[in-house]
């Protein structure tokens, strides 16, 4: 009788830190602007991954909400309990990243960006991709079959490493 007692206190007890766990990894609900999250209007948020192949399959993964058009704009990130990683605003010949109390600066928004996540990523066809549209860059394929669910995925294969970037759009 003991025996099964402790071994349902330790059943409940694994069962209650997997919850805890997964409830980790989902991201509490943003609030969005009014009319919901609107490509037309150039705004998003979701959850983002990239996936680097190199000897150490480097990873970044954060909550997002992107406003702008890839010559001016912002990006927040959200660690999964909701709170702010970073903030980088850019316009033209100007960037800056915030992280904390830390400020950078760059007339490049590519070098923040790789930076902000490790590796270089396509900005400029990244809006076009969040929008639908499948704009052709070296080295990158990108998959919009599932863009009506709100999911994005494009590998770069030259230069090396490989990468992949995933993203999850919320739904309004």
């Amino acid at each position: 009788m003991r025996a099964s007692r402790g071994r349902r206190t330790w059943c409940a007890g694994l069962a209650c830190t997997a919850l805890l766990t997964l409830a980790g990894c989902a991201l509490p609900p943003r609030q969005l602007p009014a009319g919901g999250a609107n490509a037309s209007a150039g705004h998003w948020s979701g959850r983002l991954a990239l996936q680097v192949d190199d000897g150490q399959n480097q990873s970044f993964s954060a909550g997002f909400e992107l406003q702008g058009t890839a010559r001016s704009g912002e990006l927040l990130l959200f660690t999964p309990l909701g709170s702010t990683l970073a903030r980088l605003l850019w316009q033209p010949g100007q960037a800056s990243l915030q992280q904390g109390q830390e400020t950078r600066t760059s007339d490049s928004l590519p070098a923040l960006v790789q930076e902000l996540t490790g590796s270089a990523l396509p900005i400029t066809a990244l809006f076009d991709w969040l929008q639908g549209r499948a704009t052709a860059v070296p080295g990158w394929e990108v998959d919009l079959s599932r863009m009506e669910q709100g999911r994005l995925r494009a590998q770069r294969n030259d230069p090396q490493p490989p990468a992949t970037l995933r993203v999850v759009l919320d739904t309004p």
